[in-house]
C-alpha cells in the first residue's frame, strides 16, 4: 500500500480526484507535445506508475459520501506492468491519450466499464473477464511494442471466453501482431456487439471462433492483413451473431472463414475486398455449413480466391456481377431466393435474360460433378413458376454428369440427348418421328413395291407402310404384306425399325429418368 507522501505530484492529483470520479488531464494543449506515439519521452511530470492505478482500483483510497468514484486519467504515462489479473473492480476505469510502458492484464478481473481510449498500450491481456458494462479501445494502437510479461504467445488483444455485457468498441483502433494474433477472442460474449468500424485495422489473425455477438460484428471499412503462414485473416467457425457487415469497403488480406456459423439476420459483403491469403494459394471466403437469413455478395471486385458455400443455408442470396471468382464450391449450398444487382438495383434473378445459361455457368465453377446445385437451382426454378428453366438446368446437369461416364455409357447418353434431350425435351422424339415418316414416305413412293402373296393383303400406302416400320408395338399389316426388290430401299426398311425401336427405347428411358429425378 501506497503512502500520500511516496506519491509524485500527478499520482497525488490521481489519488485525490479518485473518489470523486475526477478527471485527471496531463496534456498539455499543444499537438506536438501531446502525441501519444512520443509518449515515451514524457517526464515525470506526465508519469503515473501503474501500481499507483492498481492500488486505487482495488478501494486504496475510500470513496466519497454522495459520489460516484471512477478512475479518468489523460495524457499520462503508465509506467510498468498495469496487473489486475483475477481482481474484483468495483469501478470503472477511463484512459484517454494515454503511453503505457507495459501490457495490460485484465485475465480473470471483474470489472465495470473499462475504456483505454486513443492510447497506445504493447498488448491487452483479458481472457475470462467479465466487464458489467462496455469494453472500450477506440482510436488505440494495441501491440507492436515490448513484449508483456503476461503474454506466452503474441496475440496483441486477448478476449478469450471474456463476457462483456456491453459493447466491445475497437472503432478505429490498430490491433498490430504481424503473422501471429491480432486479436484473439474464441468464446467471447459481447451482448451489445463488436464494433471495429471507423478505419479499424488489423496486422495479423481476428479470431472470433465460437463467440456469441447478440448485438453483432460490425466491420464496415476494416482492413485485416498480414495474418501469418496459416492466411486466415478472419475466423468465425461456429460463431452465432445477429448480424456479420463486412461491407463498404472492408478489406481481407487472407481467407475470411465462416465454418460453421450462424447469422439470425444478416451477413453482407456489399461492397467488400476480398483477397485470399497473400500467396495466392487460398480460398478467399470459406461459408462452410454456414447459416444466414440474407446473405449479400455483392463484391467491390471478384475474390482473388476460391469461395466455399458447401452445405451453407440461405434464405436469400444477393449476388452481382463481381461476387464469384473462378473456383465455387456449391455442394449442398441451398438457398430460397436470388437477387441480382444490376447498376445499383437489385432485382429478382428469376426472369432475367440468359438467366439459366449465366446460373449453369456459376455451377460449372465447382470442381467436379455434384447433383445437388442443379437439383438446387431447379427447385428454385420450379418454385418461381418457370418449369421451362427448371427442365433446362436438368438437362445442363445431365450432360456435365455424361462426361463422368465411362465410353459406352456417354454414348448411350449423347443417344438420349439428341433422341428425346435426356426426356427434358420430348417434343424431340416428334421431331425425329415427323422427320423419319417423311423420309420414308417419299423414299417409297418412288418405288414399287413387290406383295408377299400376290392377290391377298391391303393396297400399298407408303405413309402408313413408314409408320408401321417405325412404330415397333402393334402393326398396321404394311410391314408384312410387302417387300422391296431393290436392296437399297429393303435396307431403307431396316434401317427405319432399328430407328423406330431406338427412338421408342430413347423415349421410354429418358421420361423413366425425369420421373425418378436421377
Amino acid at each position: 500500500m501506497f503512502s500520500y507522501d511516496e506519491l509524485t505530484d500527478p499520482e497525488r492529483e490521481l489519488w485525490d480526484a479518485f473518489p470523486e470520479g475526477r478527471l485527471v488531464d496531463l496534456r498539455t494543449g499543444v499537438p506536438e507535445d501531446d502525441r501519444v506515439a512520443e509518449g515515451g519521452q514524457w517526464g515525470p511530470g506526465r508519469t503515473v506508475r501503474a501500481a499507483v492505478v492498481v492500488a486505487l482500483l482495488q478501494g486504496a483510497n475510500s470513496a466519497r459520501s454522495g459520489a460516484v468514484p471512477g478512475l479518468r486519467l489523460a495524457g499520462a504515462r503508465v509506467s510498468g506492468p498495469l496487473c489486475l489479473a483475477g481482481a474484483q473492480l468495483a469501478y470503472a476505469f477511463w484512459f484517454e491519450d494515454c503511453w503505457f510502458e507495459e501490457g495490460v492484464d485484465l485475465s480473470g478481473a471483474t470489472t465495470q466499464s473499462i475504456a483505454i481510449v486513443g492510447s497506445r498500450v504493447p498488448g491487452v491481456e483479458a481472457g475470462l473477464v467479465r466487464v458489467e458494462g462496455r469494453l472500450d479501445l477506440r482510436r488505440s494502437r494495441v501491440g507492436s511494442g515490448p513484449a508483456s510479461p503476461f503474454h506466452r504467445r503474441v496475440t496483441a488483444l486477448s478476449l478469450i471466453n471474456a463476457r462483456v455485457s456491453g459493447a466491445v468498441n475497437l472503432g478505429g483502433a490498430e490491433i498490430s501482431a504481424p503473422g501471429e494474433w491480432a486479436v484473439s477472442a474464441g468464446g467471447l460474449v459481447a451482448e451489445g456487439g463488436v464494433y471495429c468500424v471507423d478505419g479499424f485495422v488489423a496486422h495479423g489473425e481476428v479470431r472470433l471462433m465460437g463467440a456469441q455477438l447478440p448485438g453483432g460484428l460490425h466491420m464496415r471499412g476494416a482492413l485485416l492483413d498480414r495474418p501469418g503462414q496459416r492466411g486466415v485473416a478472419l475466423a468465425l467457425d461456429n460463431a452465432v451473431a445477429s448480424t456479420l457487415d463486412l461491407s463498404d469497403g472492408f478489406t481481407a488480406d487472407g481467407t475470411v472463414r465462416l465454418r460453421g456459423a450462424r447469422i439470425s439476420d444478416r451477413l453482407t459483403f456489399e461492397g467488400a475486398v476480398l483477397n485470399g491469403p497473400p500467396d495466392g494459394r487460398g480460398p478467399a471466403l470459406v461459408a462452410m455449413l454456414m447459416q444466414a437469413v440474407d446473405f449479400d455478395l455483392v463484391l467491390a471486385r471478384p475474390p482473388s480466391g476460391a469461395v466455399d458455400l458447401r452445405g451453407a443455408q440461405v434464405s436469400y442470396l444477393h449476388d452481382g456481377a463481381h461476387s464469384w471468382p473462378d473456383v465455387v464450391e456449391l455442394d449442398g449450398f441451398v438457398y430460397g431466393s436470388v437477387k441480382v444487382d444490376e447498376a445499383g438495383e437489385r432485382r429478382e434473378a428469376v426472369g432475367q435474360r440468359d438467366s439459366v445459361a449465366h446460373r449453369v455457368a456459376w455451377i460449372r465453377r465447382s470442381p467436379g460433378y455434384s447433383p445437388q446445385p442443379y437439383e438446387q437451382l431447379a427447385s428454385w426454378y420450379r418454385k418461381a413458376g418457370h418449369d421451362d428453366d427448371a427442365r433446362r438446368v436438368l438437362l445442363a446437369k445431365q450432360r456435365h454428369r455424361r462426361r463422368t461416364l465411362p465410353p459406352a455409357a456417354r454414348g448411350w447418353g449423347r443417344l438420349l440427348d439428341v433422341t428425346v434431350g435426356y426426356g427434358y425435351r420430348p417434343w424431340l422424339a416428334g421431331v425425329w418421328l415427323l422427320a423419319l415418316t417423311l423420309l420414308g414416305t417419299l423414299s417409297f413412293s418412288t418405288h414399287d413395291p413387290a406383295p408377299a402373296q400376290r392377290g391377298e393383303g391391303a393396297a400399298f400406302q407408303p405413309l402408313v407402310y413408314t409408320l408401321d416400320l417405325l412404330i415397333p408395338i402393334g402393326g398396321l399389316g404394311q410391314r408384312t404384306a410387302w417387300y422391296w426388290p431393290d436392296d437399297g430401299i429393303q435396307w431403307l426398311a431396316y434401317l427405319l425399325i432399328v430407328l423406330g425401336w431406338v427412338l421408342t427405347t430413347s423415349v421410354v428411358a429418358g421420361v423413366t429418368r425425369t420421373l425418378q429425378k436421377n
